[in-house]
């Protein structure tokens, strides 16, 4: 049966929450959050619904108190509020007030909770050489795996972590402090266990009770034919080892290609200028161009102008993972001798005289 909604899914307007007026002054926002969040905090508040009034003084005040988010509810609204990307619902981001209030514990990571191992980036420069036709690159980085000796328990052989005595295993215990609102209780990380529960009373030799070693570990990384500057290669968990069962890190190889005397690369294309003289421009030519890995015989139509430009299909990069090449265009450039013999000179007058002025 539906009893009617909670006082959560009743979407009151922030200023009614903090009781303030809708020009009160970012001050009066504060004191009225702060009266009202040591009000309603769980660990000193037991009615029912506190936890969900405390939430909601929590989203009211995130908004309020910021002149450009408490513009935007102004304006628009709630809806207008959350295109700011900026709702907060759960006990975090309230800094040095909760600090103040609660203890610095609050609002932390959970001990014990899943971590992911630290991942490695690193730089693999290659030559369009190596680009075109791929290659392996060898890397040692030094990273982090469970202990071999205690398989990551962090005890010596033979024996197994104990429950904290402290906390009872639970990692957490709970304070009383005065402070001038007055007495208040929360609950902060055990100091003893480091709040996972447990103590190693027998620590291994070889980790000294830290469960894990640091290693050096030598990587063969496959580098695909095709890659570009941009791209790169992710090895899955090949980075140091979780905490609390969390998935290991990954190895990430960034690609960086060196530039080319000759050639520029232009997605799977490559560009190269291309010289020739003005026989070769004007009657046509069979010549040789320098492609990737060696030489190739190119037919150069005649009347070929400046900037022309001709295609050598399949010569460019290959597409990485796939089956497309791209194409080497040559962009040709029709040059001009800069010293000529006499007999030359006396050749190139007698052409002139029979080429048109205009």
């Amino acid at each position: 049966m539906i009893r009617g909604k909670s006082k959560m899914q009743v979407r009151r307007d922030y200023y009614e929450i903090l009781g303030i007026a809708r020009n009160a002054s970012d001050e009066d926002i504060r004191k009225a959050f702060r009266r009202l969040a040591f009000q309603y905090h769980p660990d000193r508040n037991r009615e029912s619904d506190a936890e969900d009034r405390f939430k909601e003084i929590n989203e009211a005040y995130q908004c309020l108190c910021d002149p450009s988010k408490r513009h935007h509810y102004d304006v628009y609204g709630r809806q207008g509020a959350r295109a700011g990307d900026f709702q907060d619902f759960g006990f975090g981001g309230l800094g040095e007030i909760f600090e103040t209030f609660f203890g610095s514990a609050f609002g932390e990571t959970r001990p014990g909770a899943p971590t992911q191992g630290e991942s490695f980036r690193l730089k693999a420069t290659l030559t369009f050489e190596e680009s075109a036709s791929g290659c392996l690159r060898e890397f040692t980085i030094r990273r982090t795996e469970l202990c071999p000796d205690c398989r990551g328990t962090g005890c010596a052989a033979g024996t197994a972590p104990l429950h904290c005595p402290e906390c009872r295993g639970t990692g957490r215990v709970r304070r009383t402090e005065q402070s001038i609102f007055g007495r208040f209780s929360h609950v902060v990380r055990c100091v003893r266990c480091g709040g996972v529960g447990t103590i190693v009373a027998n620590p291994c030799g070889a980790c000294r009770g830290k469960t894990t070693v640091v290693v050096s570990r030598t990587l063969n990384v496959d580098l695909p034919a095709g890659v570009d500057t941009g791209n790169a290669v992710t090895l899955r968990g090949q980075g140091s080892v979780g905490t609390h069962g969390g998935k290991a890190g990954d190895v990430l190889v960034a690609v960086e290609l060196q530039p080319h005397e000759l050639f520029t690369r232009d997605g799977l294309d490559i560009h190269h200028e291309l010289p020739v003289n003005f026989p070769q421009a004007a009657l046509g030519a069979e010549i040789e161009v320098p492609v990737l890995g060696g030489f190739t015989r190119v037919h150069i139509p005649a009347n070929t102008q400046t900037g022309e430009v001709v295609r050598l299909k399949g010569k460019g990069f290959p597409e990485p993972g796939g089956r497309k090449h791209g194409d080497q265009l040559l962009h040709v450039k029709v040059t001009t001798p800069k010293k000529l013999t006499r007999e030359q000179r006396r050749l190139f007058e007698e052409l002139a005289k029979t080429l048109p002025t205009e």
